[in-house]
């Protein structure tokens, strides 16, 4: 096994405005927050409205519309790589999350990037996933416990979960828990759950969260 970082970063841009040089080619996944992002790379180009995503593994860059934008990049890097974040007079960016994954080289993972909508007062029973991955709340609330912690995830918050390790999250009362989600996972799972309930009971209740898969490409790593 060798260790990876999967790292989240929010990033602005204002009117109109561009990244300027690409940022370099690695395994990433471009998520629109809000307003509307134009993505290239040397392969393809895409025009992406809020709440879609787009992968790459080359050199992208980003510009924004007529209203500005703001953007999820999620980055799969060696622990060694530099840190890439806008900072100009019309964009700017900050560093969400940083987390270690341990996987082994090669082409056996895919890279998911979905989004999770629960209603108020959901509940995504004790459960696991059969990788690791970074979550972003969009809007609400979320409490998540995990590893004997419980953790209140305002909008904006990220948060990472390992995939084995069991976790019992909820939407509050009076909010929904929406959050956008990138996970690193076997191939096999392309186009299927990866979650598994840790109590047998559980598998059966009424599940209220809505999952829209965006990405599920593989890649090399």
């Amino acid at each position: 096994m060798t260790e990876f970082s999967l790292r989240l970063y929010d990033d602005r841009l204002g009117a109109k405005a561009s990244t300027g040089e690409a940022f370099k080619a690695t395994n990433r996944v471009i998520y629109t927050r809000e307003g509307m992002t134009s993505v290239s790379d040397s392969r393809d180009a895409a025009t992406l409205s809020a709440n879609s995503a787009w992968f790459s593994d080359q050199d992208v860059t980003v510009s924004a519309g007529a209203d500005g934008a703001r953007f999820l990049r999620y980055e799969l890097v060696q622990p060694t790589d530099p840190m890439v974040l806008l900072d100009s007079e019309d964009s700017s960016s900050g560093l969400l999350l940083d987390a270690e994954l341990d996987l082994e080289p090669g082409d056996s993972y895919l890279m998911r990037c979905d989004r999770v909508d629960i209603p108020p007062r959901g509940i995504a029973y004790t459960h696991t996933h059969q990788g690791p991955g970074i979550r972003c709340l969009l809007q609400g609330g979320f409490s998540v416990e995990t590893e004997g912690q419980k953790k209140r995830i305002a909008p904006g918050g990220a948060w990472f979960e390992s995939g084995p390790d069991p976790v019992l999250a909820s939407a509050p009362e009076d909010r929904p828990g929406n959050f956008s989600r990138v996970m690193i996972l076997p191939r096999a799972l392309k186009g299927k759950s990866s979650i598994s309930y840790v109590n047998p009971e559980d598998a059966d209740k009424p599940k209220l969260q809505r999952y829209t898969i965006f990405i599920d490409e593989f890649i090399s790593i």
